[in-house]
């Protein structure tokens, strides 16, 4: 259908004797989108335009009439007001439709992207912020109404103002569905690839499914990476690595993007309330919990995870060091000093040598019993970085390492290893550094640190082969 098709028999640049025609603002196979002046009112307004060509599907006059219906129900002001809808004669003998609506002065986030605007975390919250309270809205009606394809390009963003980040409007309802409409009959798949829950592919849509596009749009944001460009594992986009985010924020945008609608958020209101107050408690996605009798401190803060190993305590090797500790001081020590009495007073280097050897055996052994007796290892996981350390009564006596988020490459638990033992090791670019042994942890202990900081980090965990290397080989 060529452009001269779509004017109608009245002018060549105007609808109804009442829409002067200014610029098309969107096209695709039956449609057009144009801004236009009405006449009356000297108000901006967008038209959009439905022709029956020889490609046309009644679905799409079916969503047409739907967004139509619609918009003359609702009223947001961050949502297109409906003014008009009437039928058309083309040129060319088809028939079609006209849906008049305001105008919304903005850019969208698409465009933003595209022209090299990046947008921090307090922006970002920003904009979830406000486009939740317009679903909110949508989701409250009766039926509610779902938007069904909320992405970077129907996202409109206003002239900023201070630190805000402007006036947010949700555009295009060209694949609004309401609960009501799915009850009556099969709805059509619509929405945009990248955007979509997976329940949206199998033809059902519920409120949760906006929660999910949004998500995705965020994703975007954040990442600068269409969500479809994106890693995924068991269905679940893999952004962390990517972003700099909050802890709290990053949880809280895992949520949002569940495959799966019950681990999604239930509700927009839902949604915005862990936005505004987030409760890291119940929204991490371990699958395994503490074990009862676990002495392992987890604490989770406003953007950190912080993991505390208690000291190993009483065992074998301090009660055979602590053993031999005593005899060394009691027995050993004292009989040099009576075997080499005559010459204390000697000034001679090996004498010296002893008493330096003496010393720093005692050192040795007392310091090895103090560590196993005390020693604690911590695990800190913030917004940027990583970091491991060994301490005793809060002091941090060695520091295992210190390194963004972003150079984290691995996770592995390793059963079996080294006389049957098991150990987490995580690989810092090419290094890799044991975070813990079963020499303080349970198995079950094991797995579920393992869990937590798979969780924080956004980061699958591998196992390897279960195997023993004998001693001596």
């Amino acid at each position: 259908m060529s452009d001269r098709d779509w004017e109608t028999p009245l002018t060549s640049n105007t609808l109804e004797q009442r829409y002067e025609i200014i610029q098309q603002l969107a096209k695709k196979a039956g449609r057009r989108t144009l801004l236009a002046r009405d006449r009356k009112t000297e108000e901006l307004v967008v038209v959009k335009l439905l022709s029956f060509t020889s490609d046309f599907e009644w679905d799409a006059l079916k969503l047409f009439e739907r967004e139509a219906k619609i918009l003359q129900a609702i009223s947001h002001p961050a949502i297109p007001r409906y003014l008009d809808y009437y039928e058309l004669d083309f040129n060319n003998g088809n028939k079609g439709f006209a849906l008049v609506q305001t105008y919304i002065s903005g850019k969208s986030i698409e465009e933003y992207l595209k022209s090299g605007r990046s947008f921090d975390e307090v922006e970002i919250k920003q904009l979830a912020k406000a486009v939740l309270e317009i679903l909110i809205y949508l989701h409250g009606r009766q039926p509610p109404v779902i938007h069904r394809d909320i992405k970077p390009s129907n996202i409109l963003l206003g002239d900023r103002s201070g630190n805000s980040i402007g006036q947010v409007y949700l555009v295009d309802f060209g694949s609004v569905q309401t609960l009501a409409a799915k009850e009556g009959g099969t709805m059509t798949v619509v929405g945009t690839y990248g955007y979509m829950p997976p329940e949206q592919f199998g033809d059902r849509t519920v409120p949760a499914s906006d929660l999910y596009s949004l998500g995705t749009t965020l994703v975007y944001l954040v990442t600068g990476t269409h969500p479809a460009d994106l890693p995924q594992k068991d269905g679940r986009i893999q952004f962390e690595l990517l972003t700099n985010l909050s802890l709290e924020f990053t949880q809280w945008l895992r949520r949002m993007i569940e495959p799966s609608l019950e681990r999604r958020f239930t509700s927009a209101e839902h949604a915005l309330q862990e936005l505004i107050q987030p409760q890291l408690v119940d929204i991490v996605l371990s699958t395994t919990q503490q074990p009862s009798d676990s002495k392992v401190k987890l604490t989770r803060k406003a953007d950190t995870l912080e993991i505390l190993l208690p000291a190993k305590g009483w065992n074998f090797g301090v009660g055979f060091t602590t053993a031999f500790t005593t005899f060394y001081n009691l027995i050993l020590v004292p009989a040099t000093g009576i075997a080499f009495s005559p010459y204390w007073r000697i000034s001679h280097p090996l004498i010296w040598l002893i008493v330096g050897g003496l010393w720093y055996g005692n050192y040795i052994l007392i310091s090895g019993v103090l560590k196993y007796l005390l020693k604690r290892v911590r695990l800190k996981i913030s917004s940027q970085e990583i970091e491991l350390t060994h301490e005793i009564i809060g002091w941090k006596y060695r520091h295992i390492f210190n390194a963004s988020k972003q150079d984290v490459s691995a996770l592995k638990l390793i059963y079996g290893y080294h006389g049957n033992r098991r150990y987490m090791h995580i690989w810092i670019g090419k290094n890799r550094y044991e975070l813990w042994g079963d020499s303080i942890l349970t198995e079950p202990e094991m797995e579920w640190l393992a869990q937590e900081v798979s969780s924080c980090l956004g980061i699958e965990i591998s196992r390897e082969p279960n195997f023993y290397i004998p001693k001596g080989d």
